[in-house]
């Protein structure tokens, strides 16, 4: 992935298996959130295939594809900053997550039928169970913006596994978060590939959650790929050492 002269992203070969945790760590401009916002299709990489493998489907390329598209087939992501209706109720948000599962169109709105009131009524029980899960059903009628920092991080996941997705992508979901929002969050990731069976790749500056919840984790640096392996193998690593845990660890 190139931006004028400079190469974000060069020969980054990564894969995540079906209902594993994976994580990618590097300094801040690495190309973490690149690719990130390359495989949701927000930037079109310059070279390089997408793939994915929908559980008991045929694989598909996510190239060229558009960021909904990418949503529909499975994908779903949290982002560095908190992207939620602020004015929008914590139910609100998560019902809105559910748009791509959905089919009632404007004139099923309109005339109120039948399968547009069943499917409101799915809609509603399914968002209220994301929310139980992520611990969020007492706050159901609050506004997003008036939750403190760390539930909105987890309303943020709510609504991306309102999708349904079999892959979710999350982009730094402890930054700004205190130790014991941080072990919540720890016990959810934890739980959510545990009961889903969802794989996860996540994006995260905090090193203890990354080698206490991660199976593999990938580094990165300046857009290159510079280590994978468990996260026994990544921390005595030389290279990795040299380019970020070092700093990290001193500090």
């Amino acid at each position: 992935m190139d931006f004028g002269g400079l190469r974000a992203l060069e020969k980054v070969d990564l894969y995540v298996a079906e209902a594993e945790i994976v994580a990618i760590i590097g300094p801040n401009g690495a190309g973490k959130t690149t690719f990130f916002n390359c495989i949701t299709c927000v930037y079109q990489p310059h070279r390089g295939d997408m793939i994915i493998y929908p559980p008991g489907k045929a694989s598909k390329s996510l190239n060229g594809l558009k960021p909904n598209t990418v949503t529909e087939m499975g994908i779903a992501r949290t982002f560095q900053n908190i992207r939620l209706f602020k004015e929008m109720t914590v139910l609100e948000n998560v019902m809105v997550g559910r748009h791509c599962r959905t089919r009632a169109g404007i004139a099923g709105a309109i005339l109120c039928t039948r399968k547009t009131i069943r499917e409101e009524q799915e809609t509603l029980e399914f968002s209220y169970g994301m929310l139980r899960k992520v611990g969020l059903e007492k706050q159901t009628n609050e506004k997003a913006s008036d939750l403190p920092y760390g539930a909105q991080r987890r309303l943020e996941i709510a609504r991306a596994l309102a999708t349904e997705p079999f892959l979710l992508l999350l982009d730094e979901p402890a930054a700004g978060m205190n130790p014991s929002e941080t072990a919540e969050l720890d016990e959810l990731i934890s739980r959510i590939r545990e009961e889903d069976g969802i794989s996860i790749l996540l994006i995260e500056h905090d090193m203890k959650l990354v080698m206490n919840i991660s199976d593999r984790i990938y580094v990165l640096d300046y857009g290159h790929l510079i280590a994978e392996g468990t996260p026994q193998q990544v921390t005595g690593n030389p290279e990795v050492i040299k380019a970020y845990l070092g700093e990290c660890f001193d500090a």
